[in-house]
């Protein structure tokens, strides 16, 4: 019941697939229909013809009919192609419904979801699997639909000039249908072994390109030569199985299916003689069998880009099933960026990760007044950046426990609230373009003097000046070309230029001296009141500028103040603090 009812639900996808797109199908299949009524009527015409020489062998009454068979099998011909450009259009059609679909709801995920699903099987399924599906809704819906026609309006006929040899020339079909039947868990299986097998290839190949410095560090070209030799060795056993199986089934099919060919030659060469039937009709019924061969032996691949499809549509449908974690409420208000003051306020902030026995957050409390810069310390793991993704709901916290100028952060508008937060993660993700574009990825269409400003905020215009592009400078995959403090400073700029009220820099400095760090917390205090800056960094000497300081331990905030008052408390902030001035010392 259960393999039933999968079965019905991917062709109910299917269908939703083919929706919009009706008209064209509609057509197409029309067309079908059109090309094999034809199909069924030129052999009549034909045994006319021949049972008319058969009476008087005279080209001369008969020679209208022939111009006719011509002009109706050229008719013909110019429909067939019309209705493969239709249903292989709709599948092209589909194709790009399907990769957008993707695409726009990959985007709606959360960060968590690319955390347990690998960059590399998702590109697989959004291009392998999507091409799988085309094949099924361009191939074999062409496919089957001409199969249904071939069928349902000669068999008619040819059982009209002679049920015997009809019946006996076709018997043969059931037993294909069964060895399809047999045949098709085994392909479905076997499809699948290859859809996985590639998706893990194309994991490796991604990380591998990716992450080609620490190969060549480690030198460990020879291990990834060989990692990448196995899981070939193992798609191209799944894949010769799979060959195996198709090499051995389609011969089979046809040889079948022209069985019935020689079995209406043996009985038929019988039958004229006896009177039972003509010339004419012999012929028909040959023309009749030979016309079915084709739709019935092309079965076998039709059966193959069903079971691709199906295979391609529980691994889509997958990731199409999943709901984002994070959304905008149905009761969420819309939120203006030029209307915050930036107050941000936490009431018993707590939040586990999915799966995890302790909070990374517990009963967070604290209030940050507009225009404050706040540096948030402590030792790793203390929660500083789960804090950090919990402003801009980049975790699924729960209600009443996160405020922005009052507002529970759960029922603002997410895009709203996203434009109200700038945020450097402590990834500073570069895209392979110009330095240009990536400092304005928030505000496309700032001109240069706008991205120069932000830049010298961000201390990083002097040394872009050096570069021989300058802001034209492309950066590389992921930023490689830059220095990570480079990266750093540019994502920063990325964030300045957006003009939100609230910065977020999750140890965005990390890889900036000390006396850099400094000046650039210093720009942002003075150069803009209205921004509230939330800055997390084990660099104290650069935190000891900020308004506030909070010191985070196991979750919580343990101790909270400023600089001065901080450094003559017995704690925490203390020990790092001396433990910092001793590690200058020594270097």
């Amino acid at each position: 019941m259960a393999k039933t009812t999968g079965k019905y639900s991917r062709l109910r996808k299917l269908i939703q697939y083919l929706q919009p797109h009706w008209r064209s199908v509609l057509l197409g299949i029309l067309a079908l229909l059109i090309v094999n009524g034809l199909g069924t009527y030129l052999p009549l015409l034909i045994r006319r013809v021949i049972d008319d020489l058969e009476i008087a062998f005279d080209f001369g009454p008969i020679l209208p009919t022939i111009l006719v068979i011509a002009g109706l099998a050229s008719l013909m011909w110019f429909i067939r192609m019309a209705s493969r450009i239709l249903l292989f259009g709709v599948g092209r059609r589909v194709e790009f419904d399907l990769k957008q679909r993707i695409f726009e709801h990959l985007l709606s995920l959360e960060p968590a979801y690319f955390a347990a699903n690998t960059a590399g099987d998702l590109i697989n399924r959004a291009t392998s699997d999507v091409d799988n599906i085309r094949r099924l809704v361009g191939f074999a819906v062409l496919s089957l639909a001409n199969t249904l026609f071939a069928y349902a309006l000669r068999l008619p006929v040819m059982l009209a000039i002679d049920p015997v040899l009809s019946l006996v020339a076709i018997a043969v079909y059931p037993l294909i249908m069964l060895l399809v039947q047999v045949f098709s868990h085994r392909l479905r299986s076997e499809q699948l072994a290859v859809q996985q097998a590639l998706s893990t290839m194309s994991e490796l190949v991604q990380e591998d390109m990716s992450g080609i410095s620490l190969i060549k560090i480690y030198a460990q070209e020879t291990s990834e030569q060989a990692e990448f030799q196995h899981l070939n060795q193992s798609l191209l056993t799944a894949n010769l199985k799979l060959a195996k199986t198709r090499n051995i089934l389609f011969p089979v099919l046809g040889g079948m299916a022209s069985i019935s060919l020689l079995v209406l030659l043996a009985l038929g060469s019988r039958a004229i003689p006896s009177g039972r039937i003509s010339v004419g009709d012999f012929v028909a019924l040959l023309l009749y069998v030979e016309q079915l061969i084709f739709p019935t032996a092309l079965l076998g691949f039709t059966i193959t880009a069903y079971q691709r499809g199906e295979v391609s549509i529980d691994r889509i449908e997958s990731i199409l099933g999943i709901e984002p974690q994070i959304q905008s409420a149905e009761t969420a208000t819309p939120l203006d960026k030029n209307h915050i003051d930036g107050q941000l306020t936490a009431k018993d902030l707590t939040y586990t990760y999915p799966g995890a026995a302790t909070p990374a957050l517990k009963q967070i409390n604290f209030q940050i007044q507009p225009g404050e810069t706040v540096a948030i310390v402590g030792p790793v793991g203390a929660g500083k950046s789960t804090l950090a993704n919990a402003l801009p709901r980049l975790l699924d916290i729960a209600s009443d426990q996160l405020f922005v100028d009052g507002h529970d952060v759960t029922q603002i508008y997410l895009r709203d609230l996203r434009t109200a937060i700038a945020y450097v993660p402590q990834d500073s993700f570069l895209f392979s373009t110009s330095l240009k574009n990536n400092i304005r990825y928030g505000n496309p269409l700032s001109d240069a003097s706008e991205v120069e400003y932000v830049a010298k905020q961000a201390q990083i215009h002097d040394e872009v000046l050096n570069f021989p592009q300058r802001y034209r400078t492309i950066v590389g995959e992921r930023g490689i070309t830059l220095s990570g403090g480079q990266r750093q400073r540019t994502a920063l700029s990325r964030a300045l230029l957006v003009d939100a009220p609230i910065l977020i820099l999750d140890d965005a400095l990390s890889s900036v001296d000390n006396q850099t760090a400094t000046e650039i917390l210093d720009n942002l205090s003075r150069g803009t009141q209205r921004k509230t800056v939330i800055f997390i960094s084990h660099q104290l000497s650069a935190a000891a500028i900020a308004d506030q300081i909070f010191v985070m331990d196991k979750g919580e905030i343990v101790q909270m103040g400023t600089h001065e008052t901080l450094v003559r408390q017995d704690g925490l902030y203390q020990t790092l603090w001396n433990q910092q001035k001793l590690e200058a010392q020594l270097l």
